[in-house]
């Protein structure tokens, strides 16, 4: 396995750790997977009626299998590019909808930033980036001036859920790209580390996503990774308690506090979402959270409101329902905010730019 070099040290320090201190009853590669077949039929979600499998059937009908080519490559190179693009993806859609404004760069010297450069941002892997950078040179080559960026992003998406293990659905197409990219406009719009269950629903209703929405699509926690700086007031300061978080386990507190210090530290260090099987795409994040074990405050909450916590009990012990609902779900996300036609949107040549 191949991670952002700067990352390596740490990440391995911690996984070890971690597989030490939380074995799973039982652990086969993660890097080995079986085609699945795809799950349940995600058309049945609301949808805007411009999307569709088949929009570009006639256009450029071999894109699908052109951005496979880069994500399959780019997953054996940097498999953090699946959790990394499926992170992409999901800030992309909740600040101004799916429209790749996420791809956007700012210009030199410019006081308007633009999204990649607000600070909720400035922890996306380059990996991610670098990708859909990769798969539009590629599409573009073959179908110019044909494919949007926000379709291209949406594919890649689904593709690396699939290579890690997760569920494979048809990817709805038709978007395309925001003619408007601001950072200003994060903050506001992407969850919090430390989130109540009261501020989730209300945001994710704001798009219209459901509480089912919320726990289904939480559960992309069951691979990628944190820095100490999401989750190191739980293991000190809770809440202004001068006190560790109450409802996380005694091993984890102790491992985190081990590479977490509450004071300086390698702001570098991440720890894994699913402490478990970190680069397994499972349902297994749903049962660390009824064994304590959410890295997250936002991910722990899930299983402490009782409005959340049976959907939370039920997807733990069901793997082909979580799998079905995730792909209902990121179909029914993919559809928000979409832009079309010329007045709305544009087809960008160069996703980091504006035409």
């Amino acid at each position: 396995m191949t991670v952002s070099s700067p990352l390596l040290p740490a990440i391995t320090f911690i996984i070890i750790f971690f597989l030490i201190a939380f074995p799973p009853p039982s652990y086969s590669s993660p890097f080995i997977f079986s085609k699945q077949k795809s799950v349940g039929n995600a058309g049945k979600a609301r949808q805007p009626r411009q999307l569709s499998v088949t929009y570009y059937a006639k256009s450029c009908p071999q894109v699908e299998q052109l951005v496979l080519s880069v994500t399959s490559q780019q997953f054996i190179e940097a498999p953090i590019s699946a959790p990394a693009t499926i992170r992409l993806f999901f800030h992309d859609c909740f600040v101004q909808g799916c429209d790749a404004s996420i791809l956007i760069t700012s210009k030199p010297g410019s006081k308007q930033l633009a999204e990649r450069d607000a600070e909720d941002n400035k922890d996306l892997a380059m990996e991610a980036f670098e990708c859909i950078h990769k798969a539009k040179t590629v599409v573009e080559n073959k179908c110019p001036g044909i494919v949007s960026c926000s379709d291209i992003l949406a594919i890649a998406a689904r593709d690396f859920l699939h290579l890690v293990g997760g569920p494979y659905y048809q990817v709805k197409k038709g978007r395309w790209d925001g003619k408007i990219s601001s950072a200003s406009q994060v903050h506001i719009n992407i969850p919090r580390a430390n989130s109540t269950i009261d501020e989730l629903i209300k945001l994710f209703n704001s798009k219209g996503l459901t509480l089912n929405d919320l726990v289904v699509l939480s559960g992309a926690h069951t691979i990628g990774f944190a820095h100490c700086k999401h989750f190191v007031n739980r293991l000190y300061n809770f809440k202004g308690t001068k006190q560790s978080d109450p409802s996380i386990d005694s091993r984890l507190l102790k491992a985190l506090k081990m590479s977490c210090p509450q004071y300086g530290g390698n702001g570098a260090f991440v720890a894994p979402f699913d402490v478990t099987t970190p680069f397994a795409f499972d349902n297994t994040y749903y049962g660390n959270l009824e064994a304590k074990l959410g890295l997250l405050a936002s991910d722990q909450a899930l299983f402490l409101d009782p409005r959340t916590k049976p959907l939370v009990q039920d997807l733990a012990k069901n793997k082909q329902k979580f799998f079905q609902e995730f792909a209902l779900a990121m179909d029914k996300m993919g559809s928000i905010g979409v832009k079309r036609g010329a007045k709305h949107g544009e087809k960008r040549k160069e996703c980091s730019m504006h035409m």
